[in-house]
């Protein structure tokens, strides 16, 4: 196997069965790649790869459960499998967990990074996608973010994200022969367009989205809004949301390119428009034809108040750009929580059968 492949065609997605990863696993499948996965259940099921396979119409290559941070298991995985180059999702990612439990989110997220970098280098693979986040940006002040803005983190998470993303500018800078394109994505939300597929957390949802949806169903009973205090026109804070499918096409596309990349190169990844909580929430209303109860609380620990992207650079370089809106985002998310109202652990429904909750509305 060549040290910088022309062509990736066999990709290892670490997190594969995830929110993002899910929808990277189809995406990928649909171009031609073939797909390998490395998945801990953590806060996902291995249920979702015939979603998956339903959707793009064959099977991911395999699917390994272990722990990113094991060595030994994800070196078996690169022993068995011809990796071109790698797509690391894999990761804890909530911002309020992160204050709660730091030093988990450094050893998950830094450790597993730094353990996913040995096991590439013994086995000739310098080819990586790195998922990182705008949360890297934290209180960097007014405006769209664009790269080179100052990091300055506010929670473990982001800070995790920001040390990993150190790591990998130090490997790239010490060994020429690697290749990392870094995707600081904004906030992903919505669902595949067909239903099968969405964001289905375990527990209570950290994002804005999968809450919304559970109390469109009646699976909560209000959304809790973070703070209505913050410096924002209407007082709740201000994120730019970024089609999860749209995300995954920047993910492909990066494969796409690495081929005619060297070294580390940083790219945002949003639509350039903030919407805030209160905006959202009018939006899936909308979406919906749902009331969707809400109450004030206290702002939540590790937030800011406003993150929007400057995403300018990555349309230069490669001439993408988003082409979903807040709308359609709604909608997906809707799709994807009426068709699955106990999420993906069930079977879909058929579109025009959705399941009641106690206290739930009517369907819009």
């Amino acid at each position: 196997m060549s040290e910088r492949p022309s062509a990736p065609s066999t990709v290892l997605v670490t997190g594969g069965a995830g929110f993002i990863g899910s929808h990277a696993c189809v995406e990928l499948l649909d171009h031609g790649y073939e797909v390998i996965v490395v998945d801990d259940y953590s806060n996902s099921s291995p249920r979702v790869f015939a979603r998956v396979e339903r959707i793009a119409g064959r099977f991911v290559g395999a699917v390994y459960e272990l722990d990113i941070r094991d060595r030994r298991a994800l070196s078996a995985v690169f022993d068995r499998h011809p990796v071109d180059a790698v797509v690391h999702f894999a990761a804890h990612k909530a911002v309020g967990e992160s204050t709660r439990m730091p030093v988990t989110y450094y050893d998950v997220n830094v450790g597993g990074t730094t353990a996913l970098l040995h096991v590439m280098a013994e086995h000739g693979v310098r080819s990586l996608v790195f998922s990182s986040s705008c949360s890297v940006y934290g209180e960097a002040g007014e405006g769209p973010l664009d790269e080179d803005t100052p990091h300055r983190p506010t929670n473990p998470y982001a800070s995790s994200k920001a040390l990993c993303e150190a790591v990998l500018a130090d490997v790239c800078r010490t060994d020429p022969r690697w290749t990392v394109l870094c995707l600081r994505y904004f906030n992903p939300a919505g669902a595949h367009p067909s239903g099968l597929l969405g964001e289905d957390p375990h527990g209570t949802p950290d994002n804005l989205f999968p809450y919304l949806a559970q109390v469109g169903v009646g699976r909560r009973p209000r959304l809790r809004v973070f703070g209505a205090d913050w410096p924002t026109p209407d007082g709740t804070a201000i994120r730019d949301y970024l089609h999860v499918m749209d995300t995954v096409e920047a993910h492909r596309v990066a494969l796409d390119r690495l081929a005619d990349s060297s070294g580390m190169t940083v790219f945002n990844l949003g639509r350039g428009q903030g919407s805030s909580v209160l905006d959202v929430l009018a939006a899936f209303e909308r979406a919906s034809g749902r009331t969707i109860p809400h109450e004030i609380t206290e702002r939540r620990a590790g937030d800011v108040a406003a993150l929007v992207a400057d995403a300018g650079a990555v349309a230069r370089a490669w001439g993408w750009r988003p082409t979903r809106d807040l709308a359609d985002m709604c909608r997906d998310a809707w799709r994807f929580q009426q068709l699955n109202p106990d999420g993906l652990q069930g079977e879909p429904r058929r579109p025009g059968t959705t399941k009641q909750y106690e206290g739930a509305g009517p369907c819009g």
